[in-house]
């Protein structure tokens, strides 16, 4: 007899479902009849029933273990004489039925958050009530509001902690600067994006003086301040327990959901000029060979002296025509140490092997009724990048100095790639002919040697892509495996703890460390819903580092529970945060329908190809009825479609003009119609004025070599 499997329902919008089972198996498939009488999320028991297609196994339930509390987000719709409620979330899959006396004051076509009073059974649809407006779905940012419902993102602080918050002061008072090291006079300065309200961070650097006095350029004295967000908020208390239950900050265009109280994160924590704060520093002195020779943690109190933005920074340190006005040149010199010791930092991350790729990565700009304005690729200089290595140099330090001390804390684990995984990238590579192998076991160097190789090909960001998608998650774990891509034995994260609760705990680890004293975890409540598969692999990691099969410590396992918290919620945030995205832009290109655009094949998949749109930025699906009469082989191997009869192909970075043909904003979907692939003949062809208008023929493209992928390869 098969022995029944737990697991969680993952409904799917086309109606059937799976089961994502507790032991990281494979899931098992339910078809729509057995999802009749769950819903997405529910805990089941399932016993599998037969092997479909592709040999994926499918299951019949044998018993719903737990029903999920998640209310549902949707819009309110009368039809037939019956009041509904119609998911936003299509992996729900059903209706939810509504009695007049329970309508209360909603009207037809609202938002509303709906509580479930019955369940479905085989041959009825759940039925509930409104318990919450939210209104009208033009309303400005309504999408995020229906973002936070749908994740189950904590939007509000409970009472406890806004009461505790209101006790603050709003000012560094002299008990607060006690056993503190004083660095007012130190010019630290924070460098920030111009929409920046909370600065967690100021740095300063010089050169280190010798012996005999003499200052040497061989040298820097790099200083980190961090926020000291732990003497504000303490262990176990309220503000501390709302900060746990959110993890993180999570980020939306035009709103953010903060992990603090605002009264914390945008002003007693918050590095703001011309005021004294709290801050933990790492101080740092680093060799022209980005060598950290030394350093040490202490607290202190320190005076910003500047708030600078990346885009000055960047234009000061080119010479740009606009740094002329550079409002703050008495800081000059510092960021021109600052900068040569980025240089250094960046000579040994190269030497050292970590991945550096360069990938886009996009900033929706909206208007005052929320709706996008234009899509913009976020552009990282010099600005951008010396702090990022200055927040690594100071993550790194924190990592090795609880090492050292044999402390224990979370951990920014990132695991090497999945044999599996780099199978795909070594077949993906060949077909589009790359020459540099990849081995079984590679190393990070091997990733970003292939990454240097391809950056000039016009397919560089695909290639990038699937290097990054090769890649496993990060997660937070008390079990130290090492950083795969910034090839590091041990990291954590220490530079943020306005917005990250890891590195709030790793502040307090290191304050335990400094005053001799032992950190205990503050008793947190449980998480609730995990992933089973992350759970799997924090408790690899466990057995991977420790080389035991020992049951863990009560220690160790509270801070496993800690770090699988902060991870999962860490995934939330950017579920919840791509959800608003992906609504955004459904809603722009609506206004599109009917319009032709270049754009660039970014998935191959079974059932079509996933084109995003040159300039835009936009993904959608062209479906593989849509490819023509031909009927087209999926190769998994490669990544290709290939036409029987035509032998056309395509695959990842293959160029394309397509046509918005539909927009479904409430499952966030785009399709689109393929009206032609751009192929080295395309300029001899009455397609090239047609290729112009549509911004594809563009001087580089014409005479650069072609996409992986095109008719030539």
């Amino acid at each position: 007899m098969q022995d029944d499997i737990e697991g969680v329902v993952l409904g799917h919008r086309d109606g059937h479902g799976f089961v994502i089972r507790d032991d990281g198996k494979s899931d098992i498939f339910l078809s729509p009849r057995e999802m009749g009488c769950v819903l997405h999320k529910d805990r089941v028991k399932v016993r599998i029933s037969h092997e479909g297609r592709k040999g994926r196994p499918e299951g019949q339930i044998i018993d719903i273990v737990e029903r999920s509390q998640q209310s549902i987000i949707g819009v309110l719709l009368h039809e037939n004489g019956v009041w509904i409620v119609r998911p936003q979330d299509k992996r729900y899959g059903q209706d939810v039925l509504i009695s007049q006396s329970d309508v209360s004051q909603a009207a037809e076509g609202q938002v509303v958050n709906v509580e479930l009073t019955d369940k479905p059974v085989l041959f009825g649809p759940p039925i509930g009530r409104i318990k919450e407006i939210l209104g009208s779905m033009d309303d400005p940012g309504m999408e995020i509001e229906i973002a936070v419902r749908k994740y189950n993102v904590p939007y509000q602080f409970s009472d406890a902690c806004i009461a505790l918050a209101h006790t603050l002061p709003d000012k560094v008072t002299s008990p607060d600067k006690q056993q503190r090291i004083d660095l007012t006079d130190i010019p630290f300065v924070t460098i920030d994006g111009e929409d920046a309200r909370d600065f967690d961070d100021a740095v300063y650097c010089e050169p280190t003086v010798s012996g005999t006095g003499q200052t040497t350029l061989n040298n820097w004295r790099l200083l980190v301040a961090i926020a000291d967000v732990s003497h504000y908020v303490e262990n176990g208390s309220a503000i501390d327990l709302d900060a746990y239950e959110r993890a993180t900050s999570v980020y939306f265009p035009r709103r953010v959901i903060p992990m603090l109280p605002e009264t914390l994160s945008n002003s007693l924590c918050s590095l703001k000029p011309q005021v004294e704060r709290l801050c933990m520093v790492c101080d740092m002195v680093i060799s022209s060979e980005g060598v950290i020779s030394a350093y040490q943690f202490y607290a202190a109190v320190i005076w910003s002296h500047a708030r600078l933005t990346y885009t000055q920074v960047a234009a000061m340190l080119s010479n740009a025509p606009n740094a002329q006005g550079f409002t703050h040149p008495e800081r000059q010199g510092d960021l021109i140490h600052l900068h040569r010791v980025y240089q250094a930092l960046l000579k040994s991350r190269r030497q050292r092997g970590a991945i550096d790729l360069d990938t886009i990565e996009t900033q929706i700009v909206c208007d005052a009724n929320g709706h996008i304005e234009k899509i913009m690729p976020k552009t990282r200089n010099d600005a951008h990048k010396l702090i990022e290595e200055a927040m690594l140099a100071a993550n790194v330090c924190s990592a090795n100095f609880i090492a050292h001390h044999k402390y224990t804390a979370l951990y920014r684990v990132h695991d090497e790639p999945t044999p599996e995984k780099v199978e795909i990238l070594r077949n993906y590579l060949k077909s589009s002919g790359v020459s540099a192998n990849i081995c079984a076991n590679p190393t990070p160097a091997d990733f970003q040697v292939i990454a240097n190789a391809t950056e000039n090909r016009p397919d560089a960001q695909q290639i990038h892509t699937m290097l990054l998608r090769t890649m496993q998650q990060a997660v937070y774990t008390p079990c130290n495996t090492g950083h795969f891509g910034l090839a590091l034995e041990a990291y954590t994260h220490f530079t943020s703890p306005i917005r990250r609760y890891p590195d709030l705990l790793v502040h307090r680890v290191i304050k335990a460390i400094l005053a001799k004293k032992k950190y205990h975890l503050p008793v947190l409540p449980t998480p609730g819903e995990a992933h089973a598969r992350l759970f799997k692999r924090l408790q690899n990691n466990t057995a991977k580092s420790s080389q035991s099969t020992r049951k863990p410590s009560a220690e160790i396992s509270a801070w496993q529970a800690a770090g699988l918290h902060c991870s999962t919620q860490e995934r939330r945030a950017d579920e919840a945060s791509r959800d608003v995205d992906a609504w955004l832009k459904c809603k722009y290109i609506h206004g599109h329908l009917g319009e032709e655009f270049a754009g660039v094949v970014s998935t191959v998949t079974s059932f079509g190809l996933f084109v995003t749109l040159n300039d835009l930025y936009i993904e959608g699906l062209v479906h593989i009825t849509e490819l023509g009469g031909d009927y087209f082989q999926f190769d998994e191997m490669r990544l290709v479609l290939r036409g029987e009869r035509t032998g056309i192909s395509y695959a990842i970075g293959t160029q394309v003009v397509v046509q918005v043909s539909q927009v479904d904003i409430d499952s966030r979907r785009i399709d689109f119609r393929l009206m032609s692939k751009v192929t080295l003949n395309a300029q001899k062809s009455g397609w090239r004025a047609r290729f112009k208008s549509v911004g594809l023929l563009t001087p580089s493209v014409e005479s650069s070599t072609p996409a992986a992928g095109s008719d030539a390869q």
